[in-house]
């Protein structure tokens, strides 16, 4: 049916239409008929083209104004997710359906190829745009400081009164590692380890934030026994005039570490070191029973260092006496003597593992490795 009025471009009727509802504007073209109004028409409103922003050394994708960390090699699915972002469709048309088909063209360029259908007018209308998407290859803010050396904190491991073994050293650098990566799997960026660096007292660890570097340090001790102290030092000031401090967090282990053997200065004989978390833990080599600091002692007692138990070698058990007294070969001279039997000792072995010092012989328990022994 004629609403009774012109199209004013063609002059053809225009059929009667629907009123606005109340408050809402009449669109400027709803007096030109079907034709006119096709003429001009344009279901999608597609960019040119599209630059994806991505790190070539992490993998990263800019989006909007930061790097999100995305996991993909392949960036066409990002691609796709930003065109169909970037892409408009008419506010009139209804019964929106879409599709689009990517073509990898280069290494760096995907063509994507959209179809785009809705009802307009009650006339259902298709149109076809290809948007070219430019893969950028950039670096990333976090890669960018981590090429650049940049660090916040570092957490150095060093020992009371000794070296830290290769074992402990190690075990640091894997706490740290490990922390520093379950704060990546929640999306900071920030964490980071810059350098990893041997010394000759210990290991440096550089760390991107004060924050990490503290929580690795308090995971270090919590795990390894012994304390750490914070030195900061005013390295600039922001842009807002706040001051920007670097913090050394210096752990401290204990002056002993498992697989020690130790003298306590109770002279019930040497122990083996169990642990040191929070106080020294060991097991006595004359008796097998467990031994434990007192709490006033904490994890370094007085006592003094004997070997440890890589020092120890296997030797020829000759008899065992009794409970208390086992015969075995001194493993330098080779003669027989009567020493000490610990509990954990089987009556029909035949080999033992003895640890030589001062005090004599002593029989370490079977399978000591970083001071679990059994």
């Amino acid at each position: 049916m004629s609403s009774g009025e012109f199209c004013p471009r063609c002059g053809d009727p225009v059929p009667e239409r629907a009123d606005p509802l109340p408050g809402e504007p009449r669109e400027r073209d709803a007096v030109l008929c079907d034709d006119c109004y096709f003429e001009d028409f344009d279901l999608v409103d597609a960019p040119d083209r599209i630059e994806v922003r991505v790190c070539s050394q992490c993998g990263a994708v800019h989006e909007g104004n930061r790097w999100v960390d995305v996991g993909a090699k392949d960036y066409t699915d990002v691609a796709i997710e930003q065109v169909t972002e970037a892409l408009g469709v008419h506010v009139n048309a209804e019964d929106i359906r879409w599709g689009v088909e990517p073509e990898q063209i280069d290494e760096n360029t995907i063509r994507m190829h959209c179809t785009f259908g809705g009802v307009v007018r009650d006339t259902y209308r298709e149109e076809q745009v290809t948007v070219p998407v430019l893969i950028s290859r950039q670096t990333c803010d976090r890669c960018g400081r981590i090429a650049g050396g940049y660090y916040a904190s570092i957490v150095q491991v060093r020992a009371d009164g000794r070296t830290p073994t290769k074992e402990e050293e190690a075990r640091a650098v894997e706490i740290a590692e490990a922390y520093v990566a379950e704060r990546e799997e929640t999306g900071d960026r920030e964490a980071f380890i810059t350098e990893v660096k041997e010394t000759d007292d210990g290991t440096d660890i550089k760390i991107s934030t004060n924050q990490m570097g503290g929580g690795v340090a308090k995971h270090i001790v919590r795990e390894l026994g012994g304390h750490v102290r914070e030195y900061p030092t005013l390295v600039t000031e922001d842009s807002d005039g706040n001051e920007v401090y670097r913090v050394t967090y210096a752990v401290r282990l204990p002056k002993f570490a498992p697989g020690d053997v130790v003298a306590p200065e109770d002279d019930d004989g040497p122990v083996l070191v169990r642990s040191v978390r929070g106080n020294l833990k060991g097991v006595r080599l004359t008796t097998g029973d467990p031994y434990e600091a007192s709490f006033e002692e904490g994890e370094t007692p007085d006592a003094r260092k004997i070997g440890t138990a890589e020092d120890a070698d296997e030797t020829t058990v000759v008899t065992v006496e009794d409970e208390r007294a086992i015969q075995v070969l001194d493993p330098e001279t080779y003669e027989a003597k009567t020493i000490a039997r610990p509990s954990y000792v089987d009556g029909d072995a035949e080999t033992v593992t003895v640890l030589k010092s001062r005090q004599g012989l002593h029989i370490l328990p079977n399978r000591v490795e970083n001071g679990e022994s059994e």
